[in-house]
């Protein structure tokens, strides 16, 4: 049963963020461990805000859009472990309320600070959350959150024309392999290599096309972590999908 509501709570939080890796395991994990509202913080390639559920509605915009758009924060639920015998036969309170709102943004590409505003309860203000700030020249306050310089992250699509390159970290000594709709999902044709401890990769030509695909790690499926494009298959699972011109 936990298992499922986790899967449902990953379904909730997939429908409020865009190109974030809402999929992986470690930004679910990382949600669920979220045990209060804080100052932003930077996750992969986005900042997560968040703000205390009393509140009844939370929004953010910011400086580099012109304040032109508002997003909405969404509220986190955690899973129940235990469900009493009325709650299972009605379905419902499958949730119980984690006391914080959130909203992930994703960051656009050479920004390397976000200013930003907040409207709580209808009320423009700064991030209660978040002591870095900064006065505009009309005396506006906003609130600043800095991103730090990260290398590049690998990507599926950094491989020559023709061919997509498979990537993959794991501990040091782990079989990886990847299968798809170029190998008919066989799970065990394509093992990756270990270029360096723990970093498995594999670069394979194919012609022009869409390619559904997975990894396969200890038995279980696993999404391309450095893909964010993903598709239901034929037989109802997620897939992640590659397109090559």
């Amino acid at each position: 049963m936990k298992t499922i509501m986790v899967t449902g709570l990953l379904m909730l939080i997939i429908g409020t963020i865009g190109a974030v890796d809402t999929e992986s395991y470690q930004f679910i994990d990382h949600l669920l461990s979220l045990s209060k509202p804080g100052q932003p913080e930077v996750f992969e390639d986005g900042v997560i805000f968040t703000a205390p559920s009393s509140y009844r509605r939370v929004g953010i915009a910011f400086a580099h859009e012109g304040f032109a758009q508002v997003y909405w924060f969404r509220k986190l639920l955690f899973p129940k472990d235990n469900l009493t015998p009325q709650e299972e036969k009605k379905k419902q309170s499958l949730y119980t309320d984690s006391g914080i709102l959130f909203h992930v943004y994703t960051l656009p590409e050479h920004i390397r600070e976000l200013e930003y505003r907040l409207v709580i309860d209808g009320l423009w203000t700064t991030d209660p959350g978040n002591p870095e700030y900064r006065v505009d020249a009309s005396g506006l306050i906003h609130s600043v959150v800095s991103i730090p310089n990260v290398a590049k992250s690998p990507s599926t699509f950094d491989a020559p024309p023709g061919s997509l390159s498979f990537i993959y970290t794991a501990p040091p000594g782990e079989s990886i392999t990847v299968a798809g709709s170029f190998n008919g999902w066989d799970p065990f044709m394509y093992t990756l290599r270990e270029k360096t401890p723990g970093h498995y990769s594999l670069t394979l030509p194919l012609p022009p096309g869409t390619y559904q695909y997975v990894f396969f790690h200890r038995g279980q499926r696993i999404l391309d972590p450095h893909n964010p494009n993903r598709v239901y298959t034929k037989d109802g699972k997620i897939a992640s999908v590659a397109l090559i011109r």
